[in-house]
């Protein structure tokens, strides 16, 4: 894996995290725009954690032009601020394998971790603090979910698989495979795989959810 980060107190930081695991290795760590190009191509990770503001350039405009080059790259975005809807930029074909968190969730090693290697493996996860934030917004396509079907959604968009969803809210693999179709339909988010249901279905949680204390 790689990291892309211009401070070098927090790359570190990330470094101790990611080398604390088993299964994770970083091939490459820099500071810039300039050396992420030469080193990302030169080792071809399989995923990298992405700082947006670099010194010279902008973290997601490289990590695209990156992902064309490298298009079974996994992205981690990282940022101090909420950048969650730079995500709704991205094309339908290429939203699978990226995910955001902010810089303060990406100090626990468990959460960071976990969604490493979901991003790798090409899934996608939003940071699940801000996702707590957000309700669905009045007249928008989230506010015909039930509120047990937006708890579902939340979980899914938070990087929980389904047996994982399962037992966070005390039901069966089955009933969280029927829930989640339901939920896919009524946001008309039923894709050709099941990968990019799941993405295009998150990405709603961004572009139709409001802070609780900001809905009209």
């Amino acid at each position: 894996m790689a990291i892309v980060e211009d401070q070098p107190l927090f790359r570190s930081l990330v470094e101790a995290l990611v080398r604390g695991s088993d299964d994770c290795t970083v091939v490459v760590s820099c500071g810039s725009v300039q050396e992420a190009r030469q080193q990302l191509l030169a080792e071809s990770p399989d995923v990298v954690i992405m700082d947006i503001g670099l010194p010279d350039g902008n973290g997601f405009g490289l990590a695209r032009s990156m992902r064309t080059q490298l298009p079974d790259l996994g992205v981690l975005l990282l940022s101090a601020h909420d950048v969650m809807d730079l995500l709704l930029e991205l094309p339908a074909k290429e939203r699978t394998g990226w995910s955001y968190l902010s810089k303060n969730s990406a100090a626990s090693a468990e959460l960071l971790l976990g969604v490493v290697r979901i991003t790798a493996n090409g899934g996608s996860v939003l940071d699940p603090d801000l996702l707590r934030e957000l309700s669905p917004r009045a007249g928008s396509p989230l506010a015909k979910l039930t509120p047990r079907q937006f708890d579902a959604l939340r979980l899914l968009a938070a990087g929980r698989s389904n047996s994982a969803i399962a037992r966070e809210m005390d039901i069966t693999p089955h009933s969280v495979d029927n829930l989640l179709n339901t939920v896919y339909g009524i946001l008309g988010v039923r894709g050709d795989t099941d990968a990019n249901s799941r993405v295009s279905a998150a990405l709603m949680m961004i572009r139709h959810g409001a802070p609780t204390g900001e809905m009209t």
